[in-house]
């Protein structure tokens, strides 16, 4: 059955994109909100400054989506396509990245503590002041990562590859590698 679903503002709660999703009536609103987006996505629209919490957007195909400032805290982003999209200063804390395609994404100043980023591809990712305390990124491929600055305290980077990642300045005290 067709219904209307909104995507909000995360700061005014203000309607940014209303999509035409087709979902059963009992849908959970994980599922609901995660076909919305990816009918916002197909229309191009700015979704930056969103609120996706709780989003299942697992396996969705988000290149290049501008999801700036987003809050996508708890959100299911397991196996989903975010290469080239922006992210920078947006809330992924909790969120599954599982098997996530992030390479070339700009994530600076981001929200990631607790993410689980297992086997995610990261390459050439900018991470620079990312807040990343407590994620696993074991298995991750970091290669010519900029993680600048970040927190990496208490994040598990075993068997991450990071060759050619740049470390200036990051924090690693706690990390297991």
């Amino acid at each position: 059955m067709k219904n209307a679903h909104n995507i909000t503002d995360r700061f005014t709660g203000s309607v940014i994109f209303t999509a035409e999703i087709q979902v059963a009536d009992d849908a959970p609103e994980a599922l609901r909100l995660g076909a919305a987006t990816a009918v916002a996505i197909a229309a191009k629209a700015d979704l930056s400054d969103v609120d996706l919490r709780h989003a299942d957007l697992s396996g969705a195909d988000l290149r290049h989506a501008d999801l700036s400032g987003a809050d996508l805290r708890h959100a299911d982003l397991n196996c989903v396509d975010l290469s080239g999209a922006d992210l920078s200063g947006a809330n992924l804390s909790d969120a599954d990245l599982r098997h996530a395609d992030l390479s070339d994404v700009d994530l600076r100043h981001a929200d990631l503590r607790h993410a689980d980023l297992r086997r995610a591809d990261l390459r050439r990712a900018d991470l620079s002041g990312a807040d990343l305390r407590h994620a696993d990124l074991s298995g991750a491929d970091l290669r010519r990562a900029d993680l600048s600055g970040a927190d990496l305290r208490h994040a598990d980077l075993s068997g991450a590859d990071l060759s050619g990642a740049d470390l200036r300045g990051a924090d690693l005290r706690g990390a297991k590698s």
